[in-house]
């Protein structure tokens, strides 16, 4: 056996045992490490942030969801009809005609609200999952919605208020209100399903 041969042998068998116990660390314990943690101190959002009604879940804090009728508080138009396995927007800039039009066609739609519509009722999610309305949008639609109903407004824009969340870390991103959240707890007070 020569000398170079015995050199690439050892050096084999280092990047071998390198290769052994890097894939441990980064492929077994790492990984295992961050999901314990997540597991145990970030249980609700590792777990998909289910919201559960008499221990039945239905839906997500962290997705939005199509709602449908006058009686229900919506979430922002999304390009991907809420479906949570294609996440994405138009990426339609505001100079672009048919973005301009969406815009004046969802103006138009909210026209019989009355009011000034906030940004977020004109524009389009750019996830399409944002689980989040302004709290401008939601009092907007809290008439209509307390109407639709049988309920007074003013217990409509309670709701809009309890539900309103604030800033994250109190001064990161705007207030915000969970329309899945909102609408469970308008269906409690107006005691439907």
């Amino acid at each position: 056996m020569t000398t170079s041969s015995l050199t690439i042998g050892r050096q084999t068998l280092a990047a071998l045992r390198i290769f052994l116990v890097l894939t441990v660390l980064v492929g077994v314990l790492y990984p295992a490490a961050v999901w314990a943690v997540g597991r145990v101190a970030f249980h609700d959002q590792a777990t998909g942030s289910p919201v559960s009604v008499d221990g039945r879940v239905v839906g997500s804090s962290l997705l939005g969801q199509q709602w449908k009728g006058p009686e229900w508080f919506h979430g922002r138009d999304s390009a991907s009809a809420y479906a949570g396995d294609a996440s994405g927007g138009s990426n339609l800039p505001a100079t672009d005609t048919r973005q301009q039009e969406a815009v004046a066609a969802r103006e138009k739609a909210l026209a019989p609200l009355g009011g000034t519509p906030p940004p977020d009722a004109l524009t389009m999610s750019a996830s399409g999952l944002d689980p989040h309305i302004s709290p401008a949008y939601a009092r907007l639609q809290a008439p209509a919605v307390a109407r639709a109903r049988g309920l007074q407004p003013a217990q409509a824009l309670r709701l809009v208020d309890e539900a309103t969340e604030g800033r994250v870390a109190g001064f990161l991103g705007d207030e915000r209100v969970n329309v899945l959240r909102l609408n469970l707890a308008l269906q409690q007070l107006s005691g439907t399903k």
